[in-house]
């Protein structure tokens, strides 16, 4: 996809989730937490210590994961999906929103203990470049959460994503009552 398309493709999805982001969270909040209950329970209930949302949203992750994190920075690339999650983060100092772009992250390398790029990667041009990235700046011993859309990937398509893109899935969930997969990854040493 050429760069010119691949940004009309970002501006495209930030105007929708900037038309939709008041209702967001009435939306899909049902949907969310079923996914993110799916990623907790393979974490089994492990410190996370400092986490990066990539993609956060409206901030529908945080509150689940603010006991098992010491810190969570939240990125989105929608101004308005962004103002609902500072105002869920707002009692929070632990909690940090940033506006950027999912392939262009405004952090160093090999920063983060933990990541989740939930509902994510479909909105993604070049989903391997976002998860690449998304891994340029997690530790080599850090866990990525990625869910992929059924609708979107077939569960061999998601796991040979996740393989091009350096993570090795320790565990794909397919549950019947999830609209997605849910992987459990781990970087790939090289």
């Amino acid at each position: 996809m050429k760069d010119s398309d691949a940004w009309e493709k970002k501006r495209d999805i930030m105007r929708k989730y900037d038309a939709t982001a008041h209702i967001y969270d009435l939306r899909y909040e049902q949907e969310q937490t079923a996914k993110y209950s799916a990623a907790l329970e393979s974490l089994q209930g492990k410190e996370l210590g400092l986490v990066l949302d990539v993609g956060c949203g409206t901030g529908l992750l945080f509150n689940h994961i603010r006991a098992i994190s010491t810190r969570i920075v939240g990125v989105d690339i929608s101004r308005k999906t962004l103002q609902r999650s500072r105002e869920r983060a707002r009692n929070s100092s632990a909690i940090e929103v940033i506006c950027a772009d999912a392939d262009l992250l405004p952090f160093g390398g090999s920063i983060f203990n933990h990541a989740f790029a939930m509902t994510l990667i479909q909105n993604s041009p070049n989903p391997i470049q976002t998860l690449r990235e998304v891994e340029r700046v997690s530790r080599n011993d850090a866990v990525t959460v990625v869910t992929g859309l059924k609708r979107v990937f077939s569960k061999n398509g998601f796991a040979s994503l996740l393989r091009k893109a350096r993570l090795r899935v320790t565990v794909l969930k397919d549950e019947e009552n999830l609209k997605c997969y849910v992987a459990i990854c781990i970087k790939m040493h090289h």
